[in-house]
């Protein structure tokens, strides 16, 4: 009897492809042979041997359907190589992608149209968050020209030591350690007009940055002038029960 890997030995780029087959099966409610070939570039004897493995490392998954000339998800299905998370999910559908790794162009690899509202952007040139992510990386410090929104001075020079980046959802920012100010602060990465990395090493950290490591749960509520039904609607659309929404940040 063969025996077989485990899902955590098998090499990265066939973890991808059993995610897409699993995905694809529970949020379509099928996945075939031809679905797996077309996503990853690949032969047909090449997806056959993918799903035939995924069957073995997950035997109660799935159901062949002729009439479907694929498999189905069984009344038992149970993710194996995904959390089949809502949010990632329609990440990878909306941007037509079999992983968040993974770019494909063409026609929907899910079978499901997916519209992306566009937003500005609000990102520097590459070589600028390549300096930043650079100094990040290296403990170093970095020379930056940024404009301020709170300075009416001309754009000024000024020496960061940035421990990390955040996104907010509409835009990137730095933290860093402000020599000028001498004190941490955020900074918005399309603000950096100008950045050079300095040979010298950071002497503040994430850890000195009590503002940053620092917990804080926030409880939101529905405003009290709201009907009964509309605050319950609220706490359905937050996916909350009780009579606050609680954000740890």
């Amino acid at each position: 009897m063969r025996k077989l890997i485990k899902p955590e030995k098998l090499k990265w780029n066939t973890r991808q492809r059993l995610s897409y087959i699993e995905t694809r099966a529970y949020y379509t409610g099928s996945v075939s042979r031809s679905n797996v070939a077309k996503t990853f570039a690949m032969s047909d004897p090449a997806a056959t041997k993918d799903l035939k493995l995924y069957n073995d490392l997950a035997p109660d998954n799935l159901i062949y359907k002729q009439s479907e000339y694929g498999f189905v998800p069984s009344t038992d299905f149970t993710p194996v190589f995904s959390g089949l998370d809502p949010a990632p999910v329609l990440d990878l559908i909306a941007h037509n992608s079999p992983s968040a790794w993974l770019a494909t162009e063409g026609s929907s690899i899910f079978g499901l149209n997916a519209i992306t509202l566009p937003h500005p952007t609000r990102l520097p040139d590459k070589t600028i968050v390549a300096q930043l992510t650079r100094a990040m990386h290296q403990g170093k410090k970095l020379s930056i020209v940024y404009a301020s929104l709170h300075n009416r001075e001309l754009d000024q020079r000024r020496v960061i030591e940035p421990h990390s980046i955040v996104n907010t959802g509409l835009r990137w920012h730095a933290r860093a350690y402000n020599e000028q100010h001498f004190d941490f602060r955020d900074f918005v990465l399309s603000r950096i007009l100008e950045a050079e990395l300095i040979n010298e090493a950071a002497e503040s950290s994430a850890e000195h940055d009590e503002d940053w490591v620092e917990s804080i749960t926030l409880e939101l509520a529905p405003h009290p002038r709201l009907t009964p039904r509309q605050q319950l609607n609220l706490h359905v659309d937050f996916s909350e029960d009780g009579k606050t929404i609680q954000l740890t940040v």
